[in-house]
């Protein structure tokens, strides 16, 4: 077809129009069966399904004859225009539509979407501009002015590719620094999408951005009462984290990538010879590394390029090659050293030297027999040329050392999964999963329309492939030959850890058959331990860790765990700490389930249990010197002594391994039991209270069907503590009842004087004073019977709490600097204990009217908290003494005690924000 042709529009109102002018005289109901047959312009539709389409299950006895007249005045229709008669087509027992490139408005806005993403990255003012053009063909509701079965389906699903596109056209612009000028446009989007969190979150950004914290964090408090009241959800963790970098002021969200100028285009003069295989036609991202790479790979150079198997290794530097070709005139040659490739061994130097030099033109005749006289002859050969080499999938440094120009033009490139460490001519660039944006982008390349109507399914998909480019090949190319999976169904097939791997494979191709390779690769003893960390609950760990797994002296655990991560078998996000990536990790579990008998995949995890229990033991013990007597016996660990020596050294192992910790999966109630007993000081004083109500939850019911009434009582008066931490007195008070009334079952004098403690301490908070001094005068006279110093000091203090209360400021006063004395003669005159009692010392002052005393006091506290590390005991104090300054007619000293708390806020992540409003409620009075 020539000229003018027929133009259809379903991004608004259904309609058609031939060289500018409205095509009239369908109904509405012809429109909607033009609809359908438009959203699936190119199939053949039959009538029973179009039927189904337009009425559903309540399809009219005259249903079919209704379609052929709809059809009829379709064609009526487009008979006005020249070129619209074969537009719609009888084929078989059904209708096609067949369009004309860029007749249908939602082709030109997919076209105008997809060019927009592969253009982003390298022209992110044109990509602006594809994607308003496409938002521009929206001219209101999509599929107005028509009615059917399948409507609100097809409506719905057409919006959420409108609203994908408005979020893509927002980060682009993010991007650019263009967040003031976007403020309007998403606010006018979001709220008429209140419930959508990205859109959500890109407001916010702009707004940070803009200088606008509180007006993005008000946006951030009206969707979570807008989910909360339509769904009875909170937002997603890409949503919350955002929220939280907000309130915290995290300097970095204010970091705008610099737009960079498309790279200079290729020497157009074709190069002499080039033996590089075929690039892959959808390479997709590697923008920093092939900057990095064109930075570094100058001529004369040798870059290592290394990374784990699947992370697209030769795609990238066959890419670069092509992209550098006119750097290097005379030539780009390849050799695959075979290092990685199934059923065959390494290339040996001598061997590739003779392809290389074949490449180059040499005749047979002239190539030597050895391979020194190759390689010289190849040096010769190099010199005075600019060639680019390729030597891929390479085993180790003396492999490809014989292949080393050593002249000034050229540039070697070398792939392989393992570090060339001794490789000393080399510079190293390691190759690192996709970056989500990028992963996206090579998933929809392969998948098409399908996953803008899936975002989030296919955001899942890519998580549980890791980002990783084989994986995320692999699933597409699945998706993309299994026309009837969602990729929702993909995404929950992936999603069972036991046939994650085996999902991977499509054809030849398999993430498990890669992985299996590089630890075909690996010693015995690496195979072993590659094993046996996979077996660690957590998400990183450390060499000790390793070593009570492998039951391995710590010197050995390490060399391995090394040399795992020079193999790429392991990643490391921090020093001394290894991880896996979350495809290796099940590889590793797999390969133990086939090579380690259950008996010793049991007694690895039973190892490592031991050793966290002994390791925690320490830890605790040394940031809690005082409360030893409070917590259980633990025997050594098989790995040998800690290594912790000093307070420092265990609160950075306590914060790195918490999340370890509380990975308990399936331990038994002998391990849960006594970790919630350690772990319970350091989480409940550190402000980990969520951590604690979780662990002390499970370690409580594990306790209960185990008919262990000290440990149950234990944990439930743990988990009464954080309930009061957060303000919920009903369910303290059940819980210290309930906890009580064990301990007394018991026998346990002592349990029941820390029952009887929290108990006063409730009441304390509720303002009800008296009650509370019976409380803690019944806990001291317990802690005296039970023989326990450090409690019945703790009791002196918290009655004193209570007599403050009943206005007995000189007695308070008097049993706080006793309770000071007694943790000094124990030793303990610096630790937490002895803190917190400066800092109600301090309250009583300045109540007593001493404000120089209390202040001095006050400080005193604060500095001991700090070097201690405890910033919730530091809220507490300046929230206290706050709050005392306003009783003493002090509002300016209360208002900077509180507003100290807001900004300890703002630099800490608090676990609640009780501590927070508080300060919020105390600053308000004081100012009022």
């Amino acid at each position: 077809m020539g000229g003018a042709k027929v133009r259809f529009t379903v991004l608004g109102p259904v309609a058609m129009e031939h060289d500018g002018r409205p095509l009239e005289g369908a109904s509405p109901r012809h429109r909607a069966v033009l609809a359908y047959l438009l959203l699936h312009a190119g199939t053949v539709i039959g009538m029973e399904r179009l039927i189904g389409a337009i009425w559903g299950i309540d399809a009219p006895g005259t249903a079919r004859s209704q379609v052929h007249a709809a059809v009829t005045a379709l064609r009526r229709v487009l008979r006005a225009a020249p070129d619209g008669d074969g537009v719609l087509v009888t084929r078989g027992a059904g209708y096609l539509v067949k369009l004309e490139p860029g007749s249908l408005d939602l082709d030109r806005f997919t076209a105008h979407v997809a060019e927009a993403r592969t253009i982003a990255p390298t022209d992110p003012a044109a990509a602006v501009e594809a994607l308003r053009a496409g938002l521009a063909l929206w001219r209101g509701l999509p599929l107005a002015d028509v009615n059917g079965d399948f409507v609100a389906d097809a409506r719905h699903r057409l919006e959420e590719r409108r609203l994908s596109a408005v979020e893509q056209l927002a980060e682009v612009e993010l991007g650019r620094g263009r967040h003031e000028p976007l403020i309007d446009e998403l606010a006018a989007h979001v709220s008429q999408h209140p419930l959508r969190e990205r859109l959500t979150g890109h407001l916010m950004l702009a707004l940070y951005r803009s200088g606008r914290q509180a007006d993005a964090l008000t946006e951030a408090r009206t969707l979570r009462a807008a989910l909360a009241e339509a769904q009875g959800l909170d937002p997603g963790r890409a949503f919350t984290d955002l929220e939280a970098r907000i309130l915290r002021d995290d300097p970095a969200l204010l970091l705008v990538p610099r737009e960079e100028p498309a790279p200079a285009a290729a020497d157009p003069a074709p190069p002499r010879l080039s033996h590089l295989p075929s690039a892959v036609p959808d390479f997709t991202g590697r923008r920093d590394e092939l900057a990095h790479l064109e930075r570094i790979g100058a001529p004369g150079g040798v870059v290592a390029i290394d990374g784990m198997a699947g992370s697209g290794k030769t795609s990238f530097a066959v890419h670069a090659a092509r992209r550098m070709a006119g750097r290097f005139p005379d030539g780009q040659l390849w050799v695959d050293l075979d290092a990685h490739t199934a059923g065959r061994e390494p290339v040996e130097p001598g061997a590739a030297l003779e392809v290389l030099l074949r490449q180059l033109g040499v005749p047979s005749g002239r190539v030597p027999q050895d391979t020194a006289g190759r390689s010289a002859l190849w040096r010769a050969e190099l010199s005075g040329r600019r060639i680019l080499a390729v030597l891929d999938n390479a085993a180790s440094a003396a492999q490809v050392r014989p292949l080393l120009p050593d002249g000034p033009g050229s540039l070697v490139l070398i792939t392989g999964r393992r570090r060339l460490m001794d490789l000393d001519a080399a510079q190293a660039l390691s190759l690192d999963p996709l970056v989500p944006q990028d992963a996206e982008a090579l998933f929809t390349g392969i998948v098409g329309e399908r996953a803008a109507a899936e975002p989030l399914a296919v955001l899942d998909v890519l998580q549980l492939c890791g980002f990783l480019p084989l994986a995320v090949r692999i699933a597409a190319a699945r998706l993309h030959h299994r026309p009837k999976w969602t990729i929702g169904q993909l995404a929950a097939r992936l999603r069972d850890q036991r046939r994650r791997l085996s999902e991977l494979t499509a054809g030849d191709r398999s993430v498990a058959a890669a992985f299996a390779l590089s630890y075909q690769q690996l010693s015995a003893a690496q195979q072993r331990m590659f094993r046996l960390a996979g077996l660690h609950p957590g998400r990183d760990f450390d060499a000790t860790s390793a070593a009570a797994l492998a039951d391995l002296p710590v010197e050995d655990a390490d060399v391995l765990l090394e040399d795992l991560l020079d193999a790429h078998m392991l990643m490391q996000h921090e020093a001394d700490r290894y991880t896996f990536h979350d495809l290796l990790r099940a590889h590793a579990r797999s390969s133990a389930a086939e090579c380690e008998p259950a008996a010793e995949r049991e007694a690895a995890v039973a190892r490592l249990l031991l050793h966290q229990l002994h390791t925690t033991d320490v830890a605790v013990n040394l940031v809690f010197p005082g409360m030893r007597h409070l917590l259980p016996a633990v025997r050594p660990s098989t790995a040998g002594p800690s290594p912790l020596t000093g307070t420092g050294d265990a609160l950075a192992w306590l914060d790195a391994e918490r999340a370890n910790l509380l990975a308990l999966d399936g331990a038994p109630h002998a391990h849960v039991g006594p970790l919630a007993a350690l772990l319970s000081p350091y989480l409940f004083d550190y402000g980990h209270h969520a951590d604690a109500l979780a662990l002390d939850g499970r370690a409580r019911v594990l306790a209960r069907e185990a008919g262990d009434g000290p440990s149950e009582a234990r944990s439930t008066l743990g988990v009464a503590w954080v309930r009061l931490r957060r303000g919920d007195y009903a369910t303290t008070r059940l819980h210290a009842e309930r906890a009580l009334e064990l301990y007394r079952a018991s026998g346990d004098r002592h349990g029941q004087a820390r029952s009887l403690n929290l108990l006063g301490v409730l009441c304390w908070r509720e303002g009800d004073f008296d009650p509370s001094a019976d409380w803690f005068g019944r806990a001291l006279e317990l802690y005296r019977a039970s023989g326990d110093g450090v409690g019945e000091t703790h009791a002196l203090g918290n009655l004193a709490l209570a007599l403050s209360g009943r206005g007995e400021l000189d007695a308070a006063d008097e049993h706080l600097r006793l309770a000071l004395d007694r943790y000094g003669a124990m030793g303990d005159g610096d630790g937490l204990e002895a803190a917190i009692v400066l800092r109600q010392l301090a309250v009583v002052r300045l109540r007593r009217g001493l404000a120089a005393e209390a202040e001095e006091v006050h400080a005193e506290a604060l500095e001991r908290f700090r070097r201690l590390g405890n910033r919730r005991e530091e809220a507490d104090a300046l929230n206290a003494f706050g709050e005392a300054a306003l009783a003493a007619g002090d509002p300016a000293r209360a208002a900077r005690a509180h507003e100290a708390v807001l900004e300890l806020a703002r630099a800490h992540d608090f676990d609640g924000a009780v501590e927070v409003e508080r300060a919020r409620r105390g600053l308000a009075s004081a100012l009022g």
